[in-house]
Parts: structure tokens; sequence; C-alpha cells
């Protein structure tokens, strides 16, 4: 049993060591290091740099995953080391590894890349290599090589070859890559790798390949790299082994009619696939053939291939189409050059070249009257344009004997004829014939050509023969619109609506009814034909309408028919009046509101119209429109202050007018409210009196003067100076420059006076003449003391007044009496007379006035002369002064 066991131990033990030692080979094939690369670089290497390029197919021929252990090292497919940052070599010395695997066949295997700076050498055998500059050499870099497209060898034909001056040191050894090399077409070129000689294997079609751009390497044989990768061109020289091509089979163009020399048709474009902007690739163009083949009708520019007219005389109805053979070559035309031929397809568009005409002269038709919206005719219209083109279609127009528009006629567009139609009756007993002319014409209008004859506009003449009917009466017109006047009563006439025979054309025997089924509004009396209103029309009905058809009958019992169009008009019973009618105006003429007023509705209401009916007012005062309903009303020149009675007509919309007296006072005022009115129960209207008041106040006066007289008598006239300066009882002060007073002036009850205008002082504002003054024997009488109060027809103060103002001047006389060498205030009645009589009041040297009440105070026309002054006045004279300033 133990030497079993023992032997059965030793088979155990044999078994691992064998599988240790196949894990070990395994181990020792799969991670087999290949060759270490030793790089010289500078100690600072910037980002992208190629480092060098080492042979990873002698190290593992089909790497499917590369990596390098250092992230600041990528490495390509064909060994190019390159650097992905800025790398500072701070050592001598830098070393990372590349890792080669093949998946599919389980191998991996790595290559140690050394990198040394230029301060450190080797002690291999390439003593010099540290030596050598890194600087691209002229024969490293070679002129692009150049191959001749489709070459007939023999091959392999060497094109070209690179060469690196290290060679000189170094045993060298080349390679390359890119397209043609180890990338489609693979195969087409090869290098030489000890010579550096780069072979083509065989013909290349430079339509498909125009250039190759690879890269050639020089490595040593440890995989060392003196030179950069060396990008190179390998250009494929043209030949002329394609003929030019057009773009199209076939070309199809179109050209109007009877175009200009010139005209351009088209452009015919053709392709070469030789290389641009050589001989091989330029093109010229002609024509070889051009059918139908008579004239010569087109040219081909040689250079652009743009075809063009050569005559104006394409003529669309002769030749509709042209086809021509065009062919294009290149080598500038040369005859070795490749050319080819295309088909161009030119269609002639029509123009109206041609003018529509009628296949005859003159139509005849009959039609029988009466008849409306009836075909009489047809006419056919002949064109030799395009059919159903602008330039074909007819239209037509009746250009004479259609003035009453009975007839019309228009176009079939399916047949191109003219269809002549009655669309209003016509009348037997008016005429029996009507003679058309007819013209014809098309949608476009004509175009004059070469060659072409003058346009004569083609006509024809159309007889329409009227047939006679027995027809019933007519009314005229067919259609009345009438007005029904709202505040009309039952059997208010309206009008007549009577209907003819158009046979004898008169209305005898003809009999009138309302159709059935007509709105009440109106009756017709069956043997006048009066129309009346048949009820009331209330508000609600203004402006309503109703079509009533009129039935018309004659002894043969045909019928006419007729239509009332009523509309149900406003009540227009009132006429446009003005509110109100009373104004005053004062001296700044401002105008007045005028407003007219009227129950009615439209159209019986506004907009008014105002006009000045009475001719006369018209050169005094205007209007001025403001609105619809309202005018301003003003005086036009300087007229005399007075009362005005004005007639302003009012017109509304419908043309009814009525007339509104206005009255307005012009009055020397400030406002309104300073003038008299004659509304006013309390105040003396200011009117014209009449004579038989004239006659009563002229002998009131007679007789007070009489009784003053009577009194003055009874003095004496030994008293008159005295009275003069010391008449307490009467106040009759006079203080006169007169060089000789008269004697009517040494009594003191009397003072003439010269006619003059009414002055107030009431607010200082003085009235201008109202009516007629009175006068008696050319001269006004006038009640004062110490004023000029002047007593005119029309205006007085009333005995109240008087006695208030001799009671205020006795005041006053007894304050001025013992002041008359003082300083006084004069104002002159008469500017031509300034000697003449004065009045003399007192002077307020505040208020520069005189003063108020029954003193009176100085007229705008009179003259002022200071002769003295008051240094004072009593107070209750200051406050009637202030009342009468002068301006």
């Amino acid at each position: 049993m133990a030497p079993a066991a023992a032997r059965q131990g030793g088979s155990l033990c044999r078994a691992a060591c064998r599988q240790l030692l196949f894990g070990l080979l395994v181990l020792i094939l799969f991670c087999e290091a290949c060759k270490k690369v030793t790089f010289n670089v500078p100690s600072k290497l910037e980002a992208g740099t190629l480092v060098g390029r080492v042979n990873l197919k002698e190290c593992l021929k089909s790497a499917e995953h590369i990596s390098s252990s250092d992230p600041d090292f990528r490495i390509l497919e064909d060994g190019s080391v390159y650097t992905t940052n800025i790398i500072s070599l701070s050592s001598e010395e830098k070393t990372f590894t590349i890792l080669l695997k093949d998946i599919q066949r389980h191998e991996e295997k790595k290559m140690h890349v050394n990198l040394l700076s230029h301060q450190k050498k080797t002690h291999k055998t390439r003593h010099t290599r540290d030596t050598v500059l890194r600087r691209t050499k002229r024969r490293w870099a070679p002129i692009p090589s150049s191959m001749m497209e489709n070459s007939l060898g023999p091959f392999p034909m060497q094109i070209q070859q690179v060469q690196s001056d290290t060679a000189q040191n170094y045993a060298i050894y080349y390679s390359a890559s890119g397209p043609g090399f180890d990338r489609d077409p693979k195969g087409l070129f090869y290098i030489e790798r000890e010579t550096g000689n780069i072979f083509a294997t065989g013909p290349v079609d430079r339509e498909q390949y125009p250039k190759f751009e690879i890269v050639c390497y020089a490595t040593t044989a440890d995989g060392y790299s003196p030179e950069k990768p060396l990008p190179h061109t390998i250009k494929i020289e043209d030949d002329n082994d394609n003929a030019p091509c057009f773009t199209q089979d076939l070309f199809e163009f179109v050209v109007p009619e009877h175009c200009k020399p010139g005209t351009v048709v088209g452009k015919v474009i053709a392709e070469d696939r030789d290389e641009m902007y050589t001989l091989h690739t330029l093109l010229r163009y002609r024509i070889v053939t051009e059918q139908p083949s008579l004239h010569k009708m087109f040219s081909v520019h040689r250079d652009t291939g743009v075809i063009t007219t050569l005559t104006p005389q394409l003529d669309r109805e002769t030749t509709p189409k042209h086809t021509l053979h065009v062919e294009v070559r290149d080598m500038a035309g040369q005859p070795f050059g490749l050319c080819n031929t295309g088909t161009v397809v030119v269609k002639v568009a029509d123009i109206n070249d041609n003018a529509p005409y009628f296949g005859h002269s003159s139509y005849e038709t009959k039609v029988q009257e009466n008849l409306v919206k009836v075909e009489i005719l047809r006419i056919p219209c002949l064109d030799k344009d395009e059919p159903n083109s602008p330039a074909w279609n007819c239209r037509f127009s009746i250009v004479k004997g259609n003035e009453d528009n009975h007839f019309d006629i228009t176009t079939d567009g399916r047949t191109n004829e003219g269809v002549l139609c009655v669309v209003k009756g016509l009348d037997y007993e008016t005429t029996n014939l009507r003679i058309l002319e007819i013209t014809a014409f098309n949608e476009i209008p004509y175009a004059v050509v070469p060659y072409s004859s003058t346009l004569t506009q083609s006509t024809c003449t159309v007889r329409v023969i009227v047939l006679d009917d027995d027809e019933g009466p007519v009314f005229k017109p067919c259609l009345l619109p009438i007005t029904i006047n709202g505040c009309g009563t039952v059997g208010t006439v309206i009008r007549k609506y009577l209907a003819e025979d158009p046979e004898t054309g008169n209305s005898e025997g003809i009999s009138y009814r309302i159709a059935p089924g007509q709105c009440n509004w109106i009756t017709v009396d069956e043997n006048t034909g009066e129309l009346r209103t048949a009820k009331l029309f209330d508000k609600a009905m203004t402006g309503r309408q109703c079509n009533i058809t009129v039935l018309a009958v004659d002894r043969s019992g045909k019928t006419g028919t007729g239509t009332v169009f009523a509309t149900v008009g406003a009540c227009d019973k009132y006429y446009p009046t003005m509110t109100p009618t009373e104004f005053t105006i004062c001296r700044d003429r401002k105008p007045v509101y005028i407003t007219a007023v009227t129950p009615n509705e439209s159209p019986y209401s506004a907009p008014f119209r105002f006009d000045i009916s009475d001719r006369s007012m018209g050169s005094g005062w205007q209007t001025t429109q403001n609105d619809a309903t309202s005018i301003y009303l003003s005086p036009r020149n300087d007229i005399p202050f007075g009362i005005y009675k004005i007639p302003i007509s009012v017109r509304d919309n419908a043309g009814r007018q009525g007339t509104s007296m206005v009255t307005v006072n012009y009055c020397d005022c400030t406002t309104p409210s300073d003038c008299v009115r004659h509304s006013d129960p309390h105040i003396s209207p200011a009117v014209t009196l009449g004579v038989w008041a004239i006659l009563a106040m002229i002998l009131g006066s007679l007789l007070l003067l009489l009784i003053l007289i009577t009194l003055c008598g009874c003095y004496g006239t030994g008293a008159v100076s005295k009275h003069v300066t010391d008449d307490l009882a009467n106040q009759n002060l006079i203080i006169s420059n007169t060089e000789a007073p008269g004697e009517e002036v040494m009594d003191p009850n009397i003072i003439p006076l010269q006619a003059a205008t009414v002055n107030s002082c009431d607010h200082g504002v003085g009235m201008g003449t109202i009516g007629h003054e009175v006068k008696t024997g050319g001269q006004s009488f006038e009640m004062s003391k110490g004023g000029h109060q002047t007593l005119e027809s029309g205006r007085g103060y009333g005995q109240s007044t008087m006695e208030q103002g001799r009671y205020s001047y006795s005041e006053w006389q007894n304050f001025m009496h013992s002041r008359l060498g003082e300083k006084v205030y004069m104002c002159r009645q008469d500017e031509e007379n300034k000697h003449s009589e004065d009045y003399v009041l007192p002077y307020n040297y505040e208020g520069r006035g005189s003063l108020a009440g029954s003193v009176g105070c100085c007229s705008d026309q009179q003259e002022v002369e200071v002769l003295d002054f008051l240094d004072q006045l009593e107070p209750k004279f200051r406050t009637l002064a202030e009342t009468c300033v002068k301006r």
C-alpha cells in the first residue's frame, strides 16, 4: 500500500508541476515584452507634439487594442506617439509602456518607451545619435509626385523616391501609409523598405482618384525615428478621356412669335468630368441642324450655350415648333476634341397678331314685341390665333343702335359665338325695325408685328324686325314712388297714376283697381286713377314703406300692372320757429345765440337753414351758422343804437319754411342789464313815442314854462342880480365864462339848451339815441339845477326824480357858495363855440370826476378845463362824485 500511495502522490505532484509549467509558458507567451524603444526629445514638449513612431507590427501583427500606461501620451494605429499635455522632463529620462492586445487570439504584449532629453547621451552603438539635428532635410521633403492618368506602364513604375540624410549614419528603413498603400485602393502603390522608392502597380483614373495624400516614415532597425513623418501628395495628371455631355436629354424652350432678333430663347448646359480649367473642359457649342430647314431662325453662343433668335419672322400659325441639334466639343472646339450632341425643341408661343372677323357682313332676325330675356341670334367669330387662348377668345360690343339698352350680346366660350339677346321688351308701335352695328375684339389687345397689315376692326350689321302683338295697358312710369303725409285724413288725394293703351297712346276706356293682397294704405279711383289715403297714420307708422300693385284693364280685358312705392312721411303740420325772440346787444357787439325748434320728425326737422328775409335788414345784420339748429346774430356795420325787428326765415331739411320776428335792442351799454327793457313793467319802454304823446309833453313843458315866467315877474327886474347870487329857494347857480351874458340867462329859473342826446349818470353809462327827439322850435327843454339833465321823448325821471335833484342841488349850492374863488371843473357844451354856455362843476381831485345825481356829468365829447381846485370835498358829496368818473 505504501508504495502505491507513494506512486499516487508522485503522480499528483508531477501533474501539478506540469500545470504550473504550462501556466508559466502561457504567461511568457502572452505577456512577452517587445523591444525597448528610446527617443531623444527636448526637455519640454508641447501638447500634440509628435515624439516618434514605433513599429507596432513587429511587436504584435494584429493589435486590436492600443493603449499607453502614461495618459500624457497617445499612440495611433500607425505607431505614432503624440503628447496629450505639456510635458517637462524634470529628470533626463522618462519611461512609459505601450500595451498591445489581440482579443481574438488572446495575445498581449508590451513595448517600453524611454524618453531621453538631449543632455544625456546613450552608451549604445549609436554614439553619434545625440549629434543629429531634428530638422527637416531637403532630401526628406521631395516635391509632390505626379502620375499620368490611364498610364500604360510598364508596371511597376517608379514615380518618386524619399530618402533621409540620416541614412549616412544609420541603417534607415522606409515605409508609407495612406490611400493606395494600406487604405483603399490598397496595393495601388508601394515603397521599397531600403531605398525609399515609390512604385505604382497599375493605371489610375483621375476622375475617381484625383490625388493621394500619404505619409512616409524613416526609422532605424530598433524602431527609432530620426525624421518626422513626411506628408506627401501623389497627384494624378488629367487625360482627356471624357467627352462632354449635356445635362438634359431634351431641352424645351418657349419663345413668343414675331419677337425681335436677339431675343433669348434659352440656354443649353453641358458638363465634362475632366479636370476643370484645362483645355479638356473648355467647351464650345454650335447648331448642327435645324428643322424645318427652310430658314435659319436661331443661333447659339459658342462659349455660353445661349440660344437666341435671328429673325422676327417666327410665326406660330405657320410653324408652331422648331427642332435644333446642338453639338458641344471640348478642347476649345478643336477638331480633335471630344464632342457630343443634344436636342433642343423651341415652341413658338401665340400672340394676338390676328384680329377676329365675322363670317358675314350682315345678319337678320325677328322678335316678337314685349319679349324679354330671349336669344334672337348667334353670330360666329373667326380667329386664326391659338384656340381657347386670350388671343382667340372673342368679345362683342353693340356700338350703334342700342342707345336705349334693349339688347345685350355675350360670348359662348365653347363656340366663340356672339349671343344676341333682348333684355328689354321692344315696342312695335314705337318702331318695327332696329338696326344694330356690332364689333368683335379679343380679350387682349391686338399686337402690331412686322410685315402685318393695318388693323381694321371687324364689324357686322344686324337687322332686328319687331313683330306686332296686341298688348294691354302700360303704366308710365311702371314704378311710381309716393310719400303719404302722416297728418293727412282719409280720402286725401295724393296724385294720379294713369296707364295708356300702347296702340292708341291714350287712357280712354281704362279702369283701375288695387291688386288683391296689398297693404291697405291707399285706394285708387276706378275711372280717374287718383290715389287717395285709405287710413289714418299714427306717429309709429312714420318711415314705413310698402309696394302696392295697381292694375289697369282696357275694354278688351287685357291687363297692365304698375307698382306704387309708398312711404309714410312725418306729420309736418308745424314749421320751425325761433325761441327766444327778444335779445339785447351792447356796444361790444357780442353776437346773440338763436335756436330754432320744431316738433316734427325727419325729414321735417334739422338741419335748419337760416336767412334774413328782409333784404334791408341784411345790410346791417349778419348771421353765422353755429350748428344744425342754431346761429349767431350780430351787427354787420356801425349801425345806430335802437330797437330792431329782424325777420328770420328758417327752412327745415324737407324745404318747409317758417319765419320768426326777432327783436334786438342794440343798446349803448356795458351789460344787457343796464338797458331798459320793454318787458319790465316798472321801467318806461324805450320806444318811439306817438304823435299825441309828444304833443302832450310839449304842452306840459309850455305850461311849466309859463308858470316859471309868471313867478319871475313877481320878483321884478331890480332884484335879478341879487337873486342870481343869493337865491337859496330856487337854487339856480350859473357861472358863465362868456364875455357878455345874454338877456335870456338873467332869469335864474330858465336855462336854454341845445338839442342833446339823453345822458344818464347811472353807473357812468351814456345811453344812445332811441326813437326820435322831442323838439320845439329847434330846441329841447331841460329842467335842471346846475346840471344838464335833458328831457327827451321816451326818457324822463318823473316828478320825484326832479324833486330829489332839486334838493341835492340846494345842499351843493350852500356848500359851494362861499368857495367860488377856488378851483373848479368846467365841462364845455359846445365844441364849436367854447365861450357859449358852460356848466361849472366842482372838481374831485381823488376821482377826477364831477358830482353825479342832479348835478350831472360831462359827456365824452365835451371839453374839460380845470380852472381851480378845491382842497377837499365833503364826504357826502365825494360819494356822489365817484359815480360819474370822467374817462
